[in-house]
C-alpha cells in the first residue's frame, strides 16, 4: 500500500511498540498526485492539539497507531486502556471535524488536513464519522465528569464536533524553523543509536525543566543501568494562546551540560501533553519506547493538575509509577522510579537519595524550598538549580516596566471611553520608552470585523478578534489601548486570559450613567434604539454587564477626560506597569494628579481644587 509504509528494521536492541513503526509518509510521486487533486477536497484546519498528535501518527512516535480512532477504539480506549482488538493504549487520539463540515462528508470522501497556515500536511480517506461522548470521556481519562479538571474543561467546552476517521496519506511533515538540530523522528533516533553501538537508553521526561535534583538522580541512574540519557522534552501545544517552549528548551539543553560527555541528548517531542496523572505514565512510556528507549523514568505527582474542586487530589502520589510498573513488561520497557533527594544541610553540595532521610534532620529538596522564606528565594535558586540554566530562564523575563500592557476600557455607548483614551495615547507617548497602540472600537469594527453584525455571537467574536490582536502587541512589549464597549463579562474574562499569558492587563470601567451617555449621543443611536429602529442596542434593548473588578473606574460625568487620564497614569504607575519618569508631575496614592499649584495653595491653607478633581480624590 502506497500510503502506509511499515519500517521493517528488527536490528533494534528494543523494538518498537507493536514490534514496527508505522510511517504514514507516501511516496513523492503519490503526494504530487494528492496535491494537485486536493484543489476539490474540502479542507479541515487541525486544532494545535490534532496537529501535534498527526505528526507523531505520520512518524510512528504513536505505534502502533495508523489513524485516528474510530468509535469502537474510542470507546474500548476510554473504558478500558485498550485498543478494540486488545492493545494497551492509554488516552483517546481523535480528529474532530465542525459539524457543518460533517454533515457534507459520506465515507469515502477525500479531506485535506492542512496547518494553521493552509499548507496540507496529510488527506484523510474517511471510512467513519462519528460522535464522541465528552462527558463519559472526562470522566474515564481525567477522572472528573464535571469540568474542574482544566483539560476535561478544555473537552467539555470545545464546540460542536463530529470525529472522523479513516486512511492518512501523509504528504509532508509539519514545519518547525526552531531548534532543528533537536528534532529527530524516532526512525532516525533509532538509526543513530544503532551507529554509536548505544543499546540501552534510558528516557526521561522532565514534567517542566531540569535542576539539581533531576540531574543528580538521573545521572546516577543512567551510570547503575549502563544506559544513555534522553531527555524528550515535549513541545506540542493544545491552543493557539500557550506561550513558547524557547527559554524551557535552552534551560534543558544547559542542564545537560552537567552530564558526562556523550551521556545525555535531548530531543525535542511535539507531544501535546495530556495532563492525566497514569494514562500520562502509560503513553509517555509508551512514546519512550518509540524513540528506541528501554528504561523510562517515571517521577511521582506525574502530570499532576493539582486537586478536585473538593479539595481532594485528582491522582495518588505514587499512582502513576505504580501503574507504568504494572504495565511495563507488556510495553516492554524497565521503568525507573524517580526517587527525591535528600538536601543535607552541613554540606550543601550534597544529594542523598531517598525519602526515609528526611525522618533524620534531613529535608527534601522540596521540602527545604517549601521552608525558606520569600526572602532567601534566590539563595534557595542557587542551590536548587545550576547558574546557567537560570540564566536561560531569565531571559525572556522582564520586570513591569518592560513588558507589554494593556488598558481595556470598557463601559456604555457615548460614557467617554475614547475621549479618554486619545488622552491617554497622547500621554503614554509622552513617556516614549515603548511603542503605544490604540484599538477604538469603531476602528476594529471596521477594520478587523466589518462582516459580523450585533448579535452576542458576532460582538464575542469582534472582542475576542481584539483581544487576540493586543496580546500579540503585548508579547512584543508594546502598550495597547483598547476602547470597545464590551458588555459580556464571560467575553472580558476570555481576553483578560488571553493578553495576561503575554503582559499586563488593566480593566477600566467607564461608568457614566446611561442618561448622561443619552444626552450626549451625537449620532442619535439612543433615539433610534428606543424607536426600536436600532436592535439589539447595548443598554436599551441589549445588557450591559458592569464588570465587578477593575482596576480604575471612571465617572465622566464628574471627571474630565484629562484627569481620567492622570488617573490612569497614576494606576499604571503604582502597579509597576510603567516607570515615573523624573519630569512628570507626581501623582498620588490613588493616582490622582495634583493640581500644579498645589503645594503653594497648601501651604496658604487654602487649596483649590475643580470640582471634577474633587470628586475624584474622595472616590
Amino acid at each position: 500500500m502506497d500510503g502506509i509504509r511499515l519500517l521493517n528494521r528488527n536490528t533494534d536492541s528494543n523494538p518498537p511498540y507493536g514490534g514496527r513503526l508505522t510511517d504514514l509518509m507516501v511516496t513523492p510521486g503519490r503526494a504530487q498526485e494528492l496535491k494537485a487533486a486536493s484543489r476539490d477536497f474540502p479542507s479541515l484546519d487541525l486544532a494545535p492539539r490534532e496537529l501535534c498528535d498527526l505528526e507523531l501518527l505520520i512518524t510512528g512516535a504513536f505505534s502502533p497507531l495508523s489513524g485516528f480512532m474510530n468509535r469502537a477504539d474510542y470507546e474500548w480506549v476510554c473504558a478500558s486502556q485498550r485498543l478494540a482488538d486488545g492493545t494497551l493504549w492509554p488516552v483517546p487520539v481523535t480528529l474532530g471535524a465542525p459539524l457543518n463540515l460533517a454533515m457534507k462528508l459520506a465515507p469515502g470522501a477525500q479531506v485535506a488536513l492542512r496547518d494553521t497556515e493552509g499548507t496540507m500536511i496529510a488527506v484523510l480517506t474517511v471510512s467513519e464519522i462519528w460522535e464522541s461522548d465528552r462527558r463519559m470521556e472526562a470522566a474515564c481519562v481525567y477522572g472528573d465528569a464535571d469540568g474542574a479538571h482544566p483539560e476535561a474543561s478544555q473537552l467539555l467546552s470545545r464546540p460542536p464536533y463530529a470525529c472522523l476517521a479513516g486512511r492518512i496519506e501523509a504528504v509532508e511533515l509539519p514545519t518547525h524553523h526552531d531548534f532543528i538540530a533537536l528534532r529527530h523522528a524516532p526512525e532516525a533516533l533509532r538509526a543513530e543509536h544503532e551507529r554509536r553501538g548505544v543499546t540501552r537508553v534510558m528516557g526521561y521526561q522532565p514534567r517542566h525543566l531540569m535542576h539539581r535534583t533531576h540531574v543528580e538522580f538521573t545521572r546516577r541512574a543512567i551510570l547503575k543501568h549502563n544506559a544513555k540519557l534522553l531527555v524528550l522534552a515535549c513541545v506540542g501545544r493544545r491552543t493557539l494562546e500557550e506561550t513558547g517552549h524557547h527559554a524551557r528548551v535552552r534551560a534543558l539543553r544547559a542542564a545537560l551540560e552537567h552530564y558526562p560527555r556523550n551521556h545525555a541528548q535531548p530531543n525535542l517531542v511535539e507531544l501535546s501533553a495530556r495532563r492525566c496523572g497514569p494514562r500520562a505514565a502509560l503513553l509517555h512510556t509508551i512514546v519512550a519506547k518509540n524513540f528506541g528507549c528501554t528504561h523510562f523514568v517515571v517521577e511521582h505527582d506525574y502530570a499532576d493538575t493539582g486537586a478536585r474542586a473538593s479539595g481532594e487530589p485528582l491522582y495518588g502520589q505514587y499512582e502513576a509509577q505504580e501503574h507504568a510498573q504494572e504495565h511495563a513488561r507488556e510495553i516492554g520497557v524497565e521503568i525507573v522510579p524517580f526517587q527525591d533527594l535528600v538536601y543535607e544541610e552541613d554540606h550543601p553540595e550534597h544529594f542523598l537519595m531517598g525519602r526515609a532521610l528526611a525522618r533524620h534532620g534531613h529535608a527534601t529538596a522540596k521540602e527545604r524550598q517549601a521552608q525558606v522564606p520569600p526572602e532567601r528565594a534566590s539563595e534557595v535558586a542557587r542551590w536548587f538549580s545550576y547558574p546557567n540554566v537560570l540564566q536561560e530562564l531569565q531571559k525572556p523575563f522582564r520586570g513591569r516596566t518592560e513588558q507589554g500592557v494593556t488598558i481595556f476600557f470598557t463601559g456604555l455607548s457615548g460614557s467617554g471611553k475614547s475621549t479618554i483614551a486619545q488622552v491617554l495615547i497622547a500621554k503614554l507617548m509622552e513617556f516614549g520608552d515603548r511603542p503605544v497602540t490604540l484599538l477604538d472600537g469603531d476602528a476594529v469594527r471596521k477594520h478587523l470585523s466589518s462582516e459580523l453584525g450585533f448579535s452576542r455571537e458576532h460582538r464575542d467574536i469582534n472582542i475576542l478578534r481584539l483581544g487576540y490582536v493586543a496580546s500579540l502587541i503585548s508579547l512584543h512589549r508594546g502598550i495597547t489601548v483598547c476602547a470597545p464597549i464590551a458588555p459580556y463579562a464571560a467575553t472580558r474574562a476570555k481576553v483578560r486570559a488571553m493578553v495576561e499569558a503575554n503582559g499586563g492587563f488593566v480593566e477600566v470601567h467607564v461608568a457614566t450613567p446611561i442618561e448622561v451617555c443619552e444626552a450626549r449621543d451625537r449620532k442619535g443611536l439612543y433615539a433610534r434604539a428606543r424607536a426600536g429602529i436600532i436592535k439589539e442596542f447595548t443598554g436599551v434593548s441589549d445588557p450591559y454587564e458592569a464588570p465587578m473588578q477593575a482596576e480604575v473606574v471612571i465617572d465622566t460625568s464628574v471627571v474630565t477626560a484629562q484627569a481620567a487620564a492622570d488617573r490612569i497614569i497614576g494606576y499604571l504607575i503604582k502597579a509597576g506597569h510603567i516607570a515615573d519618569p523624573a519630569h512628570a508631575p507626581a501623582y498620588d496614592a490613588d493616582g490622582a494628579k495634583p493640581h500644579p499649584d498645589a503645594a503653594f495653595h497648601a501651604e496658604a491653607g487654602r487649596e483649590q481644587r475643580p470640582p471634577h478633581e474633587e470628586h475624584a480624590a474622595r472616590a
